[in-house]
């Protein structure tokens, strides 16, 4: 046998030898690694316990509650597909459908515009830029109902202040409140009064972006809209589709500023059509109506249609967000 041979044949002796013993480990490998998934478990079973009883409970039981009549007071009655039939009928249904659509189409695409314009100020404000990370960032504190309180103070069509400002360049304000019309608009504008935690997240991804990539393009003789569109956007389109996701996902829930605004204290005006949004329904079907069986198949149909946007979006995000490090 030759010394070649005899070599390979030593190596893979101990190449078997490791598989072997990685294959299978001595009783006290196994002890020790039961040992740390016991603790894993330990350290996981508060968070464990907390999402089995209030979010995986209760969502397999508001699935069994969408095929019953249930009022809360009485025992639920096995309905079957009732509550969904009734849902494709119902009026009020395709309203706040549409309601919550058009607010989310709109105001997704331009909290982010903001959020990202905000930024790139921020970027280059120097030393001032952490003051301005408070001051954007503090109205995102503020509680949602006194945001609906603000809503009617600032878009109050009589003598709010957003028709003061406008009055001042000659421009008659409508009936922000009033007027089914800009109900709506009003909602998406003031929606924006929360953006600085996206300007935040945003403003971190820009101190990422690389600065020779700056300095080629302006070498190049590019502009700073040329510089942001073919480098900024392309370099933070991670963090840009997050928000993105976050923010569609918060848009189809909304609620708080709405009904504090426009259902709260038992307002009746005829705009309130205009405010009803998919969240506001369901609620009032739930704790006003206590129609608990079809406030389930609502929260149901509120589900399917997140889950089916969000995978949409994912699905796009293939072809349009850049991760550092990705082979394509």
């Amino acid at each position: 046998m030759t010394l070649a041979a005899t070599t390979h044949e030593a190596r893979s002796g101990r190449r078997a030898g490791r598989s072997a013993a990685t294959a299978a480990p001595r009783p006290g490998q196994r002890a020790s690694r039961r040992r740390n998934l016991l603790w894993v478990a330990l350290f996981l079973s508060p968070w464990l316990i907390g999402f089995l009883v209030f979010t995986a409970w209760p969502v397999m039981y508001s699935g069994y509650l969408s095929f019953t009549d249930y009022d809360v007071l009485t025992d639920p009655e096995w309905v079957g597909l009732e509550n969904y039939e009734r849902m494709l009928a119902d009026p009020d249904v395709r309203l706040s459908l549409w309601n919550t659509f058009y607010f989310t189409a709109i105001q997704v695409p331009l909290q982010v515009v903001v959020a990202l314009a905000l930024a790139l100020l921020l970027n280059q404000a120097g030393r001032a830029a952490g003051f301005f990370r408070t001051a954007f960032f503090l109205p995102k504190m503020t509680p949602p109902v006194a945001v609906g309180i603000l809503l009617l103070l600032l878009f109050n069509g009589q003598d709010g202040l957003i028709n003061q400002v406008l009055g001042w360049f000659g421009i008659e304000g409508p009936a922000w409140t009033t007027d089914p019309a800009w109900v709506k608009p009003g909602l998406i504008l003031m929606s924006l009064w929360s953006v600085g935690s996206s300007v935040i997240i945003l403003l971190a991804a820009l101190r990422n972006v690389p600065s020779e990539l700056y300095e080629s393009a302006r070498v190049d003789g590019a502009s700073f809209f040329q510089r942001t569109v073919t480098i900024t956007v392309p370099m933070i389109s991670g963090p840009i589709f997050f928000i993105f996701v976050v923010n569609s996902i918060a848009g189809f829930q909304t609620f708080t500023e709405s009904y504090t605004a426009f259902f709260g204290s038992g307002n009746t005006t005829y705009s309130n059509d205009a405010a009803l949004f998919f969240a506001i329904y369901l609620f009032r079907q739930a704790f006003e109506f206590l129609e608990m069986g079809y406030a389930s198949a609502l929260a149901w149909l509120m589900f399917v249609i997140i889950l089916i946007v969000t995978l949409i979006q994912l699905r796009v995000s293939r072809r349009f967000v850049y991760y550092e490090g990705e082979q394509r």
